[in-house]
């Protein structure tokens, strides 16, 4: 029996196991929790709340999900990791939140969990629906978020097919679209974090609205040097994706944002869809050991942009 437990711990090791409960799905990675997607009906927008790395350190902030001592407590509708846009037909979904000082009361609502399923990879496929206040659905969302390791990598994969449900504009504003909050020690702003973009510039001033296949945000979490990387897939419409990447730990990429980024009134990163019309979005979340420079971020990157 005891030569066999070698076997079957690398066995287990990798392998996703992943729980449906009342309000939440919990994603657990080699036998320890990774990540858990928040569904209950008091949930404004679908989110991945903790996020850990594979020794267990939570990568994203706690706040408002739960109180920690010292931690920052602005923009609550910050939520773990998130898909969502602040203005569709000018409704803002970005900060739609109950702990928000403009809530306008818009909805991503959980119509259908289509899977829940582990193996060596993890899969969580749901549809939703863009609702305003009154009740109008503008859009419906199809995801699939895929769960992996790779050695100590965590990673997650999103696949996400937008549809109309009328004519719908997609304005053009810097609070959109994917993206995360940081745990307070990774930010650059009194933290210990940089954020480095594919093209080797390093520093929210050299960054944040800038185009990029990808970025990488690294920094020391209770004593372990650790990086989350977000990559852009070269399919995406407006690829490579301008960042909405803050010193103070707001971690998103986002195509609507030009006027913003480039505080140019002329330019225009609005899209429009037809009813009927479709965007599809896909993104790998990456938390990986060490800094940007002890990983192989490019390679990583090349094997995520072949995925079909």
């Amino acid at each position: 029996m005891r030569c066999l437990l070698p076997l079957l711990a690398a066995s287990l090791y990798g392998q996703v196991a992943i729980q449906q409960h009342p309000d939440k799905i919990t994603v657990d990675i080699g036998g320890k929790p990774f990540t858990a997607l928040w569904t209950g009906a008091d949930v404004r927008k679908p989110y991945l709340f903790p996020v850990f790395s594979a020794s267990g350190k939570n990568v994203t902030r706690s706040y408002p999900m739960e109180k920690v001592a010292g931690e920052t407590n602005d923009h609550p509708h910050h939520r773990g990791l998130w898909f969502n846009h602040g203005d569709v037909n000018k409704v803002d979904f970005w900060s739609s939140d109950p702990l928000a000082r403009n809530d306008n009361g818009s909805k991503i609502a959980v119509k259908k969990i289509r899977q829940a399923k582990g193996g060596k990879k993890g899969v969580i496929a749901g549809d939703f629906e863009w609702v305003d206040k009154g009740g109008t659905v503008l859009l419906q969302e199809a995801r699939t978020m895929t769960f992996h390791a790779d050695g100590d990598k965590r990673m997650i994969d999103f696949d996400i097919k937008l549809t109309a449900t009328q004519p719908v504009k997609f304005g053009d504003t810097k609070e959109g679209s994917f993206g995360l909050r940081l745990a307070d020690p990774l930010k650059e702003q009194k933290g210990t974090g940089k954020m480095t973009n594919a093209e080797g510039k390093v520093g929210e001033k050299a960054v944040w609205g800038r185009p990029s296949a990808w970025v990488d945000y690294a920094g020391s979490l209770d004593g372990e040097q650790l990086g989350i990387t977000i990559m852009d897939h070269p399919t995406n419409p407006g690829h490579p994706t301008h960042w909405h990447s803050r010193a103070y730990g707001l971690f998103a990429a986002n195509i609507f944002g030009l006027h913003d980024f480039y505080n140019d009134k002329t330019k225009d990163g609005s899209v429009s869809l037809k009813a009927g019309g479709t965007m599809r979005f896909r993104y790998r979340v990456m938390i990986h050991p060490g800094d940007t420079a002890s990983v192989d971020i490019a390679g990583d990157y090349k094997k995520f942009a072949a995925t079909k």
